[in-house]
């Protein structure tokens, strides 16, 4: 059995003002020609389809034609699952028309959802799928006053632990006279992986207590998403693939790839190859550093006029680099997305610049900049702030 495993396609995202609609189309007809190629019987998605809860119409039309076109590979089985950026209800609305195309969708792991997919090639049985979702919190911990923010982070913890272990005991009935595989998804944040700056914390607290010590104890591969970094944590067996395409200027020098896992049965247990295989990227993102002289002798040098670039400039006259940077450029037909002021030059000149676009942030990014202007001495209630704000946001992404 072979699976491709994927996530963080973040699909109708708005990038400082730009569509990402081309990049995405690009990767999926890349994606669709890999899954032919290389005889996939399983694809799974390990969340954040879509970059907001209230995706454009292009990012619905590309994510129904996509399914359209894997329909037509025989006996593909497609997983999705939902991540903190995805909206239940959407994805939830075609649900029971994509069963019959094989498609699963997994949206939020509550009890009545069944998150056990088995896989099978010729009428046998090659292993069991556990597609589980990102776990809202009111999905794994229960409401009780009074309970500090650490007993929350503890509940919580514990909640999304019970919940592996549950959907492993359900899947090992299935499984445990053929010594079969059990895959397993998630979307969080695992102790011990590396992050980068585009994504956000999904839990009070950040990362959770969990990590491959706990998932590979259970799961024969552990699909994760969340994080843009391809990255395996701790173990052969846990890994994410990160996203397909750079998500912010901090990636821009990642190789985006996707996972590729064999799973070999032998006599005595199961055992996998992981090929991770790079996604051509569409377009690059470039990061430019130093003086107004400096920079300009970069731009000189980038021969493809689609990249994105981003400058963060270190000059003894800002204002005036700033300008003489964004002309050249114009000249030279190239797109600089944002200029960004080095923190040790004249506060005058920075707060003169928009240094930070709001295309950058999400509504928590606003709400803990407005918290930080407030300077507030109580980092307790600062939390229960941000806690409750958060739980508010996700409501309205679900609606």
């Amino acid at each position: 059995m072979k699976i491709l495993h994927t996530s963080d396609w973040h699909i109708g995202q708005k990038f400082m003002g730009k569509s990402r609609e081309e990049e995405h189309k690009a990767f999926l007809s890349w994606l669709y020609e890999i899954i032919k190629k290389e005889n996939i019987d399983v694809l799974i998605v390990a969340g954040d389809i879509f970059d907001t809860g209230n995706p454009p119409n292009y990012a619905l039309e590309l994510y129904y034609n996509f399914l359209k076109e894997l329909f037509s590979i025989k006996n593909l089985y497609v997983i999705i699952t939902a991540g903190n950026h995805d909206s239940i209800s959407t994805l939830k609305a075609s649900k029971q028309l994509l069963e019959y195309m094989n498609v699963h969708v997994i949206t939020s792991g509550e009890e009545n959802e069944n998150e056990l997919i088995p896989i099978y090639k010729e009428d046998k049985l090659q292993g069991v799928v556990c597609a589980v979702p990102f776990l809202r919190d009111s999905v794994v911990r229960k409401a009780i006053s009074g309970q500090t923010i650490s007993q929350k982070e503890s509940s919580l913890n514990d909640g999304i632990k019970q919940h592996y272990i549950n959907v492993y005991k359900k899947a090992i009935t299935l499984t445990k006279e053929n010594n079969l595989p059990i895959i397993a998804t998630g979307h969080l944040t695992t102790v011990g992986s590396r992050t980068s700056e585009s994504e956000r914390d999904i839990y009070i607290g950040g990362t959770l207590d969990i990590g491959s010590d706990f998932l590979g104890k259970y799961f024969d591969y552990v699909a994760l998403g969340h994080l843009h970094i391809n990255q395996s944590v701790g173990c052969n067996q846990v890994r994410y693939s990160g996203s397909p395409i750079p998500l912010s200027f901090s990636e821009a020098n990642q190789r985006k790839r996707v996972n590729i896992v064999e799973f070999l049965n032998t006599e005595d247990k199961t055992k996998i190859e992981v090929k991770e295989i790079e996604i051509p990227q569409y377009r690059k993102l470039q990061v430019l550093k130093g003086n107004l002289e400096s920079v300009k002798n970069e731009l000189k040098q980038i021969e493809d006029k689609t990249t994105w670039c981003e400058i963060h400039l270190k000059d003894e006259n800002p204002m005036f680099a700033n300008q003489a940077l964004r002309e050249y450029a114009q000249e030279q037909e190239l797109i600089i997305l944002a200029i960004k002021i080095d923190k040790s030059e004249q506060k005058l000149e920075a707060k003169e610049l928009k240094v930070t676009s709001l295309d950058e942030l999400v509504p928590q990014d606003v709400f803990k900049r407005r918290l930080e202007i407030e300077e507030l001495e109580d980092i307790k209630f600062v939390d229960e702030l941000n806690l409750n704000f958060r739980k508010v946001v996700e409501k309205v992404q679900v609606k």
